[in-house]
């Protein structure tokens, strides 16, 4: 299954620039990165969980939250501005270039905007999917930093569950 749109998000020279921008703001970073590793991961964890439990959200609308939900990330360096808010900020306009229409696009940029947001992470929507995705993706149990990570210790994935 080709996902023409999705393609496009990642041929977009504005995501590219985003992606770039991400990559020399942590280029010092030892802690998990907001890169394409991590978009990926996200995005594969959330379908699975999306078959598994059969919330029936398109593979495009997923892969669009999971490859956007991060792109603001050097704008949280740069001038404080919290990362779901500048990646949700950042994302209609590579969305519409897309081809996304507007309903689309206000689901997806309202999963981006709340993927902090504990408060949501049992919604069977696609909110609580990239949340919950964003959360297990991070293989704490195999990162050299994780004692040092600022991240409690209840949040941390220390051990593979499915």
């Amino acid at each position: 299954m080709e996902m023409e749109r999705v393609n496009r998000i990642l041929r977009q020279d504005l995501y590219l620039d985003y992606l770039k921008r991400n990559e020399l703001a942590e280029k010092d970073r030892k802690f998990c990165r907001h890169d394409m590793v991590h978009f990926l991961d996200v995005a594969r964890i959330a379908m699975i969980l999306n078959q598994m439990e059969d919330y029936g959200i398109e593979p495009e609308m997923i892969y669009a939250a999971a490859l956007l939900h991060d792109i603001g990330r050097w704008k949280q360096y740069l001038d404080g501005t919290p990362h779901e808010k500048a990646s949700a900020f950042l994302s209609p306009e590579i969305l519409f270039k897309s081809g996304f229409d507007e309903k689309e696009t206000n689901v997806i940029v309202a999963a981006i905007e709340s993927h902090r947001d504990q408060g949501i992470r049992e919604e069977r929507s696609l909110k609580g999917l990239l949340y919950r995705a964003d959360k297990d993706s991070r293989p704490c149990f195999a990162c050299e930093a994780e004692k040092e990570c600022n991240w409690k210790n209840e949040r941390k994935n220390l051990l593979l569950k499915v």
